[in-house]
């Protein structure tokens, strides 16, 4: 199905780097849509965020939820993010939106209530637009948050039009088509709800609100779920997300309520007996939404504080990297200014090494994470730029019969043109001091890098 867009309601809003405090982490581009309205609650207008890969394209997606719908944006220049469909949703002033995908299917959930629907849509059409391929209350109405962990989708919170359950999983044998496997409530009647959950190999880390984290198993040959281990705290704690260390041996614990909640340490080596062993924050007051975890690296999606970077080489002792604060308007050390504001959630999985951010007032952010990680911001290495600081020229090899474009931080286009030569020298001595973002395409595959001109 095509889905028209307005092209007047489009806007790549682009801002200086200025405008937000930053350790190390530099905004390349963002994206909002003016015509966006704020729910009234809470004055959220966008939400969750998420990337796509299209391996065949080479083009690089972001994803990210609003009020009324959800946005799918081009960012394989991440200077220049541009919109490239939108999916509007039953019902406009929603709070949540959440996203996963499954090779070329997009997942797209709500938790708000009354007119809401199970969405899901073929990306493999882009950038033309999402084919929308399901849209229906038959699995559920609506729900909090979901996972897919290898072929199966793990769904929380889910409302049926006639009832509830804490957790259900589905198999995705049929992607365009869910099959409900198994309810949690069917093996444990007692946990409440569950808010989110991280699954590895169907062991499922639960955040499961104001009852604590329950460690859960899902056995496929019986059909059942098991009880493995349990963190449960004082009361009016709200376990609100987990992220698990790569060696599966710590996982990370954001707590929503209340405000100022520092993030969790959990030594799961013993998944029976998972045992507190350190707290941190990223200024005592600030409220973490999100974790996520890649590689030695964990990024916290902060409320106020916006996102915050740091190395877990030992997954024991977080050691702050960098931070970028996507939403500048609250003052320093003003808690809370108000409370839901700032960054909902990141998203670092895409090849170039970009580092995708959603903030609940701004919208998308493409941001930079080189300077600590020390990877380029490129898809692949196949072909080499140098010298990098350079003055007069930049010389591209490996490449051949592609499309050279540059632009400078503010997404402005200073050079575009199609290069027939694998070993070309492209002149910049014309060009002012700074950094810009030099994309080739060859057909195939984008790929980005930052050029420093001195």
């Amino acid at each position: 199905m095509k889905i028209l867009i307005l092209p007047l309601l489009i806007i790549a809003a682009l801002t200086s780097r200025a405008q937000f405090a930053h350790q190390n982490i530099d905004l390349l581009g963002t994206f909002s849509d003016p015509s966006v309205t704020a729910e009234p609650v809470y004055g959220i207008k966008y939400q969750a965020c998420w990337g796509w890969f299209d391996s065949t394209s080479g083009k690089e997606y972001g994803i990210i939820g609003s009020t009324a719908g959800t946005y799918i944006v081009d960012v394989s220049n991440p200077s220049n993010p541009i919109q490239v469909d939108y999916i509007p949703g039953r019902r406009t002033n929603c709070i949540w939106h959440e996203y996963k995908t499954y090779g070329k299917y997009l997942y797209i959930i709500s938790d708000d209530g009354g007119n809401n629907s199970l969405q899901i849509a073929d990306m493999s059409y882009l950038p033309d637009s999402a084919h929308v391929v399901y849209d229906s209350t038959d699995i559920f109405v609506h729900a909090h948050a979901l996972y897919i962990d290898n072929d199966k989708l793990y769904v929380s919170s889910v409302s049926t039009a006639t009832d509830f359950s804490s957790m259900n999983v589905y198999s995705l044998t049929n992607p365009e088509h869910p099959d409900l496997l198994r309810r949690l409530d069917q093996d444990f009647a007692f946990i409440n709800s569950v808010h989110d959950m991280y699954v590895v190999n169907d062991t499922v880390y639960a955040s499961c609100g104001y009852d604590g984290l329950f460690i859960l198993q899902y056995d496929s040959m019986l059909n059942q779920f098991t009880l493995l281990g349990a963190l449960q705290d004082a009361s009016n704690i709200y376990n609100h997300s987990s992220f698990l260390s790569p060696d599966h041996q710590t996982l990370y614990l954001c707590e929503e309520v209340p405000d100022g909640r520092p993030v969790k340490v959990i030594d799961v080596s013993d998944i029976v007996n998972p045992t507190l062993t350190s707290t941190f924050f990223s200024h005592v007051g600030a409220t973490p939404h999100n974790p996520e975890v890649k590689g030695n690296k964990l990024f916290v999606s902060y409320y106020q504080d916006g996102v915050y970077m740091y190395d877990i080489s030992n997954p024991l002792t977080p050691v702050q990297l960098g931070y970028f604060d996507t939403y500048p308007t609250n003052p320093t050390g003003v808690y809370p200014s108000p409370a839901y504001a700032g960054c909902w959630s990141t998203f670092s999985e895409l090849p170039s090494g970009i580092l995708l951010a959603s903030d609940m007032q701004s919208g998308l952010f493409c941001l930079d994470i080189s300077n600590i990680t020390g990877i380029p911001t490129t898809s692949e290495n196949i072909f080499s730029i140098y010298p990098n600081p350079a003055s007069d020229n930049i010389k591209i090899t490996g490449a051949k019969n592609f499309n050279l474009q540059i632009n400078d931080i503010t997404g402005r286009l200073i050079l575009s043109k199609v290069i027939h030569d694998n070993n070309y020298a492209v002149s910049i001595a014309s060009l002012n001091k700074g950094l810009y973002l030099l994309k080739v395409s060859d057909g195939n595959k984008t790929f980005c890098r930052k050029i420093v001109i001195n």
